[in-house]
This record gives C-alpha cells, sequence and structure tokens, in this order.
C-alpha cells in the first residue's frame, strides 16, 4: 500500500506540474490557436483521467470498457479545440499565410474554459487517487445531497487539497513576472493556506499542527494585507474586487473548519475551497488585468472598507472558535449553547438569537481570540511605533501593548483561574473585574476589594495623566483602533454623516442621548442583580444575570459590531460615541484633572494652514486648533491622549501637559524643554498701520523638525537644566 500511495503521489506531482505549466501558457495565451491548443490539452488530461474515474466508480470490465469509450469520444471531441480556430485563422487569410494571426478576443469564455477544466481535472483526479489508495468515496444514498457530499469528501481529500496547492505554488511561481510582489505574496499565502487544511488527513497529529500553523498562516496574511492597505491608498478596482472576494471565501473556509470540527460537516470548506480555486485561477489567467483601470482610494469607498473589516472579523471569529474547539475539545464545544431550532415561530427566533449571542460573546472573550486578535493588530500597533518619533507616544504605545498581554490574556485567563478555581463563568474577565465591578451577584471578598482598589487606583491616575490611562494605555479596545490601517480610518470621522455628528469637543444631544442611555442600562441591570440575589426578583437576560448580560453586550458583542462599521460610525466610535460605560465614568476623574493639550507658542497657531493637528485626531476633536490660537491649549473630556496631534504638527508645537508638567512649574522649572530652533514659518512682518502681524514664510513645513525630540541638533544644544 506504501508503494502505490508513493506511485500515487509522484504521478500527482507530475500532474500538478504539467497543469500548472497549462495554466501559465494559458495566461500567455494572445491568439485563438494558441487558446485552442491549452484548451485541447486540459480536454485530453480530463479524459484520461475520467476514464480511470468510471472504472473506480464500479470496478470490473465492462466499467473499464465503459472508460475507455468515454475517454476516447472526449479526447477525439477535443481535437475541434484546435481545429475551429485554425480553419478560421486559414479563412481569415487565404491568400497570404505569412499574415498575423488573429488577437485572442472572446477571453472571458477562455478564461472559465480553463477554470472549468482545471476543476474538473482536479475533481476526478482526487475521486480516482483517492479510489486507488484504497479508500474510495461512495455515494452515500441518492440525489443532489447524496453527490454534494460525495463531491465534498472529493475537495476535502489529501489528492485534491495537496496537489492543487503545488499547482497554486507553482503557477505563480510561472507567472510571477507578470504580477506586482504584493499580488504574488497574496497568492503564496493562497497556496500555503491550502496546503494546511486540516481536514485533508485523518490524524489528530496533522489536525493540530495544520490549525495551528494554518492559522498563523491566516494572521500573517491579514497582517500583510492591512499593511499594503495602509501603504497603498488607491487601488484598481479589479484589485480591490479580488481582495474582498478573497476575504469572503476566508471568511467562509473558516466559518467550514468550524462547522467541521464541531459538528463533522466539510461541506461549507469544500465550498470555499472551490471557489477559492476559482479565485485564484481568475487571477493568474490573465494576470495583467488585476491591476488595470482607473484606481480609486479606499477611504472614499466606505462599503468596501466596511465589506473588509466585517469580512476579516467573521474570518477571526470563527478562527478563533476553531482554536479553541481545538485546544480544549469537548470543554470548549459543551459549553456552547445548542438550543433546539423548532416549534413555533418565537421560539425558533429566541433559540437562534440565544445561540448567535452566546457563541459570539464566549468566542470574542475567549483566550484563544483575544490572543489571535492581540497579534494581528498587535504587528499593526508595532508597524505604527517605526513610524512614532515622540518618546512619550513610543513609550505610550508599548504600555498598551503589554497592558493588552495583561489584561486580556494573562489575568482572565492564567491568573484568575489559578488563584480563583471556583469563580463562577463569567466572572473571570479582565481587571477591572465582572461587568467591570458593578453588579451584585456573589463573588469572593478578595475579588471585590481587588475591584473597589482597582477603581481607586485608575480614579487617581487618570485625575493625574488624564483619560488616556484607560482609553489608550489599559482597555484592550486602544490596540485594536491605533494600528496603522484602522488609525488611517479615522479619516471617516469627517467623511461619514453619522461620524460627524459626534465630531468636535462640544457634547451633542445626541452624544449625552447614548451616554445617559447606557448609564441608565448600567444602573438598571445592577438594580435588577441586586434583587435577584435577595430574593425580591427572578430575572435573567438570554438565562444570565443582567450585569453579566450587559457586560458580554457592551464588550464581547457591541463593541466588535461598532468597529466593523467604522467607515459608517468613525474611529474610535466607543469614546466618540460615549457608548462606553468604563470610558464614561472616567471622564469625571479627567475633567477635575491635570490633563489638557498645549501649545509652546500660541502664535504658530495662528499663522498655521495646515490643521494636521486636528486632521490626525482619531476621536474627531475639530475645534482644538481655534482653541491653541485663542487660549494656547485644549482641554476635553472626550480627549483619549493618543498623541496622534503632537506627531502630526509639522511644527513641534504641542505638548501633552499634566501632573509632571505641574510639578515641574511649582519646582520653578519650565514645563517643556524650550525650541531652541525658532519656527522659519512665523516671522515678524509690519502691516500698514505699522504694527506687527504675522505672515508665513515660503519655507515648507517639511523642512522644520516634528518636535525637539526628533531633531539631534536640538538635542544636543540642550543645556543639562533642561
Amino acid at each position: 500500500m506504501i508503494a502505490v500511495e508513493l506511485t500515487l503521489a509522484l504521478f500527482a506531482a507530475g500532474m500538478a506540474a504539467v497543469t500548472s505549466y497549462l495554466i501559465k501558457w494559458a495566461s500567455d495565451a494572445k491568439t485563438p490557436v494558441h487558446a485552442g491548443v491549452v484548451v485541447f490539452l486540459l480536454l485530453m488530461m480530463v479524459a484520461m483521467i475520467g476514464g480511470a474515474a468510471i472504472y473506480y466508480v464500479h470496478p470490473g470490465r465492462s466499467s473499464a470498457i465503459a472508460g475507455l469509450w468515454v475517454a476516447s469520444a472526449v479526447m477525439s471531441l477535443s481535437a475541434f479545440a484546435v481545429f475551429l480556430p485554425f480553419l478560421a485563422e486559414v479563412r481569415r487569410h487565404p491568400s497570404d499565410p505569412a499574415a498575423p494571426p488573429a488577437a485572442l478576443r472572446r477571453t472571458r469564455g477562455f478564461v472559465g474554459a480553463v477554470i472549468a477544466l482545471v476543476l474538473a481535472n482536479e475533481l476526478l483526479m482526487g475521486w480516482t487517487f483517492q479510489a486507488a489508495s484504497g479508500a474510495p468515496i461512495v455515494l452515500a444514498g441518492s440525489g443532489v445531497a447524496a453527490v454534494l457530499g460525495a463531491l465534498a469528501n472529493v475537495v476535502s481529500s489529501p489528492w485534491f487539497l495537496f496537489t492543487m496547492a503545488s499547482e497554486m505554488a507553482l503557477t505563480a511561481f510561472f507567472v510571477r513576472r507578470r504580477l506586482s510582489r504584493p499580488v504574488y505574496t497574496i497568492l503564496l499565502f493562497q497556496a500555503a493556506i491550502m496546503a494546511l487544511s486540516p481536514p485533508a488527513l485523518a490524524s489528530p497529529a496533522w489536525s493540530w499542527f495544520s490549525i495551528g500553523l494554518g492559522s498563523s498562516a491566516m494572521i500573517a496574511l491579514f497582517v500583510y494585507f492591512m499593511e499594503f492597505l495602509y501603504r497603498s491608498r488607491q487601488l484598481a478596482r479589479p484589485l480591490a474586487s479580488y481582495l474582498v472576494r478573497l476575504l469572503a471565501v476566508y471568511a467562509g473556509m473558516m466559518a467550514g473548519l468550524y462547522a467541521w470540527i464541531a459538528y463533522g460537516s466539510v461541506l461549507l470548506f469544500a465550498l470555499a475551497i472551490a471557489l477559492e480555486m476559482i479565485l485564484f485561477l481568475e487571477v493568474v489567467v490573465r494576470p495583467d488585468r488585476i491591476e488595470s483601470g482607473d484606481r480609486t482610494p479606499w477611504q472614499l469607498r466606505p462599503h468596501w472598507t466596511f465589506g473588509v473589516l466585517a469580512l476579516v472579523f467573521v474570518a477571526e471569529l470563527f478562527m478563533g472558535g476553531l482554536l479553541d474547539g481545538a485546544v480544549l475539545g469537548s470543554s470548549y464545544l459543551s459549553a456552547l449553547p445548542a438550543l433546539p431550532l423548532a416549534g413555533g415561530v418565537s421560539t425558533v427566533l429566541y433559540n437562534a438569537v440565544y445561540n448567535g449571542f452566546w457563541f459570539f460573546a464566549l468566542t470574542t472573550g475567549s483566550t484563544w481570540f483575544l490572543l489571535m486578535m492581540g497579534v494581528e493588530m498587535g504587528a499593526l500597533v508595532a508597524f505604527k511605533f517605526r513610524e512614532t518619533h515622540s518618546r512619550e507616544n513610543r513609550a505610550r504605545l508599548l504600555l498598551m501593548i503589554g497592558s493588552y498581554g495583561a489584561f486580556a490574556v494573562f489575568f482572565p485567563s492564567i491568573y484568575y483561574p489559578i488563584v480563583f478555581p471556583s469563580l463562577a463563568s463569567g466572572t473571570a474577565v479582565p481587571v477591572l473585574g465582572w461587568s467591570m465591578g458593578i453588579g451584585s451577584a456573589p463573588l469572593a471578598v478578595s475579588v471585590f476589594g481587588v475591584l473597589i482598589a482597582t477603581y481607586m487606583i485608575l480614579g487617581v491616575l487618570t485625575f493625574l495623566f488624564g483619560r488616556r490611562v484607560v482609553c489608550s494605555v489599559f482597555c484592550t479596545a486602544p490596540l485594536m483602533y491605533q494600528g496603522t490601517t484602522v488609525d488611517a480610518m479615522k479619516s471617516f470621522n469627517r467623511s461619514s454623516p453619522l461620524a460627524r455628528r459626534y465630531i468636535g469637543s462640544r457634547f451633542s444631544t445626541l452624544y449625552s442621548a447614548t451616554t445617559g442611555l447606557v448609564l441608565v442600562s448600567l444602573g438598571a441591570a445592577s438594580l435588577a442583580s441586586y434583587l435577584d440575589q435577595i430574593g425580591r426578583l427572578n430575572l435573567s437576560i438570554l438565562g444570565a444575570d443582567p450585569t453579566v448580560f450587559l457586560f458580554a453586550f457592551y464588550f464581547s458583542v457591541l463593541w466588535y459590531v461598532t468597529f466593523v462599521t467604522i467607515p459608517y460610525a468613525g474611529n474610535y466610535n466607543c469614546v466618540t460615541m460615549g457608548w462606553c460605560y468604563t470610558g464614561t465614568i472616567s471622564q469625571a476623574f479627567s475633567r477635575l484633572g491635570f490633563f489638557r493639550l498645549k501649545v509652546r507658542d500660541k502664535q504658530v497657531c495662528r499663522a498655521c494652514t495646515t490643521q494636521d493637528c486636528a486632521k490626525a485626531c482619531p476621536v474627531g476633536l475639530a475645534d482644538m486648533p481655534r482653541f491653541f490660537r485663542e487660549k494656547g491649549e485644549f482641554r476635553s473630556s472626550k480627549c483619549c491622549g493618543v498623541g496622534d496631534c503632537i506627531e502630526a504638527c509639522p511644527y513641534g508645537n504641542m505638548y501633552i501637559f499634566d501632573v509632571r508638567h505641574w510639578v515641574r512649574r511649582r519646582l520653578g522649572r519650565p514645563e517643556v524643554p524650550s525650541m531652541r530652533t525658532r519656527l522659519p514659518m512665523v516671522r515678524p512682518n509690519r502691516s500698514s498701520s505699522g504694527g506687527p502681524t504675522l505672515a508665513p514664510t515660503s519655507v515648507a513645513p517639511a523642512q522644520v523638525p516634528r518636535s525637539p525630540d526628533a531633531n539631534p541638533e536640538a538635542r544636543s544644544r540642550r543645556s543639562p537644566s533642561t
């Protein structure tokens, strides 16, 4: 049997190499005759493998004869693929055999034929080789369902998956010179991910290996894709369409793999594999078209961007469930609700909402999902770190990454289960505790003390350093928002009609309504939880304590919904819209504290025409330049201290003021080091009345140091006292 499988493997490798070269030849086809030759050769391969497949359906003399007849018939008919275009070419120039051949025009039909023949060849080869290896795929029953089930088993077999992955890698290599580097890299990722398909081999070791390595490859692909979007703000429409369709395929693939590990079904996975193969072939058969046509900025296409975010998230959601199922096994799967979708309409609807809500909430709150998201979004933050010049901002980014690792992974998944093994499900959430420490379900006294101490510490830190302690460091959300690509989506704060209603530092009526609704829901849930505990009320929401449900709804469901709707709701919308009750509570401490934004010289802001600080603000505080010009400082409880405005200022004129600067001033020292370099943008001028005024010079902002810390000469000229 080993010798048979080795022979089949060598034959499959040869078929993969031949098919790859034929696909490359198809991509080079310029004339009808050339295209006909490609179709002829592909039909010959289909005929050869198809005849063998007929034999293996019912091995015997009659099926062997039938296979030979079918193969011979298809081979005979395949000659017309070459003969007809050759005859047309002869008729086109009967008296001039040296005339140039006609150009291939009906490329869409040709591409469709190549895709159909390659797909048919792979399906027949997978079926045949599976049977030849001693494990034939048989129809379980009759009808369409049986045929689809058999085809799904063929697609999920190693003979299909590994052969197709080899073909994809070889084909991408053959046509690499006609592809841009990003597209070529993405095609290689496609080949690698297909090769790491867990259903390919019925081995627990392979499942563990392929799920782990395949998920890592998928995360790497998403990181590469996001960074590609950040670097390429304008995309050709065919490329944009290909990318979003690829993400849709991977969302379906991850859902299919979750269905495979949870229910043993490979139908959805096989469908996603077939669609991925079709999408791949569309690109490589006509590689010149993928980046042709007009280019459009994706930041002006909110629907497309929403599709990207939503599809990436769906893939991540099911990938998290796949990892949880692979690592935790039955303990994870048994914890998921599975109410039957039977009965009356209201019962079915309730059970569907119940199952979907808790699958969503439990998966997004699981260790593997949060770890996966941390790696993916943390990589984008690392890219931003390389572009960040301010030492204070670089330090904050490092603290933010460390806080995510501690509060999203270590404490809820490692520390709490070890220290408090008897905690009820739903209480072991990041340091702030179950329902952010507000609620009255029974908790250990030590945990309750930790919650009180946590709020006291956070309150003091917010008073001293501003809301950024929570919303830009300790919270797990900023890691998602502040990576390069997602940070670039803050342009939607100004372009989205909904996001523009929350723009500016003033509390709009809509903002106040959102905040009020959130706080009322928090108070009502806490009261209901308390009445439940003392026996005065018996209320649960989707089977959970009201405060447990509220925490799950706000931070495990609603947050991700608003994240993928950034193109419509704007970036950092948990802050701009005011629906995060932890952020709302921190506003009170921040409003009483030291934190604000200040400028070194108001005159610089009065002469500035860029307003880059306002454009860079991720929470849409578009009115900050006015305050800088009038007061030299800006204070808003909406400001969460990200510091992008400081980075964006082309004159290094801004800085964050908090308790550190207040102490320096009390000690008689300057709040910040003085600017040693005069800003060439601003120079004295004389108005017609003879009084001094300000006017911009011809010096470009790019010639001015971004900040004193970013200017080596300025640093070298500082005195030790500053």
